[in-house]
């Protein structure tokens, strides 16, 4: 019942209605893109300054209830945007999505480690979240599907309530995980010791500070790329009505290296090294294929990418010790978050200078260097 509940969080978190036409709801609200745009950076601020900080709040207090108040704090956000369509109403909803964001990152994969150790079952983590990532991946795939349809209906009304209570479900499956926790050991208790303990264990473990740095980076480079997809679609010449479909494709591939994860977690050093050169291969030329056919390279590389996340998370997870491990997987998504807004202004330079496949073809490179650096033998 543990998996199935950690599969439906999942799921519930990305099946939101709202997500593929909230941009129409900014410009039919009269926002200019200058003013779309601040709200994204509002949105990844408050991520990364409560990233941090919320991951001990989890370790010190519960993690299940920081798991069920996301959801509430995301719902208010969306139920905001509808009643209230305006900047400062869009801002405030960003800033609880981002709340909602940084309080499940790292409480839903210590949760997940820790009760699945309990019952002498962490060797299926990795498998576990390949799974829930997968079922995040098809929940969004099915949101879009059902978003045209369900907008034509009803509007923005129909498609804000349908957001709101799949946060509501999301937050009550919350209540229902179960949570043992360990007892802590002398001067471990309160919230600050906690935090101390995992920026300290973070900064100062090579163990735990090589894991965190790859997570940061396997993930967010590619997570990044993700939502150049579509312009590297246009790029092939294809219809504009055909590009969701290649960015189908995309999403398949990233699914099928989500469920392929469990099998990979025992993989070595080199192999896994292999597999992210292999994938940063297949990334380049797909993307500088300049043809439709090229998006099943893209795909493979994306799948290659996923899997090899989701198993560098199962590594973290592995070395950091129960007591602060909300806090330090917290802080490897905050590095998640600087990779990411790297690459988002990295892109946005080159883009006067390079083709959007010669772009992620320049980006595919970050992962041969990374490649590099884990087939060497650690000292």
């Amino acid at each position: 019942m543990l998996v199935a509940k950690l599969y439906a969080y999942a799921f519930l978190g990305e099946f939101i209605l709202l997500y593929p036409v909230y941009t129409l709801l900014f410009a039919d609200a009269g926002l200019s893109v200058a003013e779309t745009s601040s709200l994204f950076v509002i949105w990844s601020v408050t991520g990364m300054v409560l990233e941090v900080p919320s991951g001990a709040w989890a370790d010190a207090v519960s993690r299940r209830l920081l798991l069920f108040l996301g959801p509430l704090l995301a719902g208010a956000g969306y139920a905001l945007w509808v009643l209230v369509p305006s900047y400062w109403a869009f801002a405030a909803g960003f800033v609880l999505w981002g709340a909602q964001g940084a309080l499940v990152s790292g409480a839903y994969e210590a949760l997940a480690y820790e009760e699945l150790e309990r019952r002498g079952q962490e060797g299926r983590y990795a498998a576990v979240m390949g799974r829930a990532e997968a079922a995040g991946l098809v929940a969004n795939a099915l949101a879009i599907g059902l978003a045209v349809p369900v907008f034509a209906a009803g509007g923005y009304a129909v498609v804000g309530a349908a957001s709101v209570l799949a946060c509501v479900l999301g937050a009550a499956t919350a209540l229902t995980l179960p949570e043992r926790r360990a007892p802590r050991a002398a001067g471990e208790d309160g919230y600050l010791a906690v935090l101390r303990s995992g920026v300290a264990a973070a900064r100062t473990d090579p163990g735990v500070l090589r894991a965190l740095l790859l997570v940061s980076f396997v993930t967010a480079v590619w997570g990044a790329l993700e939502e150049y997809v579509p312009f590297l679609g246009v790029e092939t010449g294809v219809a504009e009505a055909a590009v969701p479909l290649l960015v189908l494709v995309v999403w398949i591939g990233a699914t099928a290296g989500g469920l392929l994860a469990g099998v990979a977690h025992g993989m070595p050093a080199r192999a896994y090294a292999l597999t992210l050169a292999g994938a940063a291969v297949a990334l380049a030329a797909g993307a500088l294929s300049g043809h439709p056919a090229g998006f099943a390279l893209v795909a493979v590389a994306f799948g290659g990418f996923q899997l090899a996340g989701v198993v560098a998370d199962a590594r973290l997870q592995e070395r950091i010790g129960a007591a602060a491990r909300a806090t330090v997987t917290s802080v490897a998504g905050l590095g998640a978050n600087v990779v990411t807004l790297a690459v988002y202004a990295g892109y946005g330079a080159a883009s006067g200078a390079l083709s959007n496949g010669s772009a992620f073809a320049l980006f595919a490179a970050a992962y041969l260097v990374i490649a590099v650096l884990v087939a060497r033998p650690s000292r």
